[in-house]
């Protein structure tokens, strides 16, 4: 994950101003909450996990296919 300077926020800033907090990830897709000058937590969008989760699934279903199609002769003998 690619971290921009400007989704950059203090622990402090977080808890005391949430709602800048959410405007960032509105605007940014997300933001991350630093603790002791150190990168800690990262808040997205829930729609974004979504996302990824459906990616995540078609690139198993890719990989599958593929190794599939190229041990295709080998299932048909172990099915036999």
């Amino acid at each position: 994950m690619q971290v921009n300077i400007k989704n950059l926020v203090s622990m402090t800033e977080a808890n005391q101003n949430f709602s800048k907090v959410a405007k960032m990830v509105d605007e940014n897709g997300a933001a991350v909450v630093l603790k002791n000058n150190v990168p800690r937590y990262v808040i997205i969008d829930y729609s974004k996990i979504q996302e990824d989760s459906i990616a995540d699934d078609q690139a198993v279903e890719d990989i599958a296919k593929r190794i599939l199609s190229k041990h295709a002769k080998a299932f048909e003998e172990l099915a036999k």
